[in-house]
């Protein structure tokens, strides 16, 4: 993970994801980098070339909000990606709280009444700590249901699981990035990352762009191997208790097919303990 020079790694990577199209600029086609240059970004955001340059190879350390904000513009952040530029650009007050690791009783507990909707905790690092039968159920082809980048990433049911993977895999990523930014140093997240470069190219390339975006709710469409399409609303809801710590909880549309899969989910015959749960 980078280190010495988040912001201006962070700048270089969002430079080169946004288009001159997108920003009104001309495109002869000779251009020879992927996304803006440096100078196009200084102009659009009002400062001088030789200060934007200055930014990205970390000789300037110290930018003003209204600088944040215009930079911000002129690279179209959203509010999440904005959000991450103002926390590398601008000093922070107080230390981030440490991620906890493993799910309390309560939380377990409280999982397991959930029996009508799969529902699991994930820590910093996407790792799962803790499932209730129905989800469990609903991840049964993956050879463990262990840390979602590895599922995603390094398990060939992934590619069937998840209907549009694409989108799956670039969510993830982007989720494990803002988990990174609001825990900076985390040993687990890094190990992750760590592994993941190391093998799998497709994430080593996801993670290079530097997009940051946490997961909070989205529409899921899977393929299960015994029930076939389902497709879910998914949400995710903080555990104020755990820093780090999120329950997803997945949900079926009332009457519909998805609903009817969920069911038939729920009356298969419990899985088996698929072992050691670690990247």
């Amino acid at each position: 993970m980078e280190r010495g020079n988040e912001l201006g790694d962070y700048l270089r990577a969002r430079r080169d994801e946004v288009t001159p199209a997108a920003t009104g600029l001309p495109d002869d086609g000779s251009r020879r980098v992927p996304g803006l240059r440096r100078d196009e970004v200084a102009l659009m955001a009002g400062v001088s070339t030789d200060y934007y340059v200055r930014l990205e190879q970390g000789r300037e350390r110290h930018p003003s909000d209204q600088v944040l904000h215009a930079i911000a513009r002129a690279l179209r952040l959203d509010e999440a990606a904005a959000a991450h530029l103002f926390q590398l650009g601008l000093p922070t007050p107080l230390p981030a709280p440490d991620p906890v690791a493993e799910a309390g009783p309560e939380l377990v507990r409280l999982l397991d009444r959930l029996d009508d909707v799969p529902a699991f905790a994930v820590g910093s690092a996407q790792d799962v700590l803790a499932a209730n039968a129905l989800a469990e159920r609903l991840y049964a082809g993956f050879a463990r249901f262990d840390n979602l980048l590895r599922m995603i990433f390094l398990d060939p049911c992934a590619r069937e699981f998840y209907v549009d993977w694409d989108t799956a895999s670039a969510t993830a990523v982007n989720n494990l990035r803002a988990s990174a930014a609001r825990f900076p140093g985390d040993r687990r997240i890094e190990a992750v990352v760590g592994r993941l470069s190391v093998r799998s190219p497709a994430f080593a390339t996801l993670w290079a762009r530097y997009e940051v975006r946490p997961r909070t709710h989205e529409d899921k469409h899977f393929h299960h191997p015994q029930v076939g399409e389902l497709y879910l609303h998914y949400e995710a809801l903080a555990v104020t208790s755990a820093p780090g710590q999120h329950v997803s909880v997945y949900s079926a549309e009332p009457g519909s097919p998805s609903e009817d899969g969920l069911i038939l989910l729920r009356q298969l015959d419990a899985f088996p303990d698929k072992g050691n749960r670690q990247l």
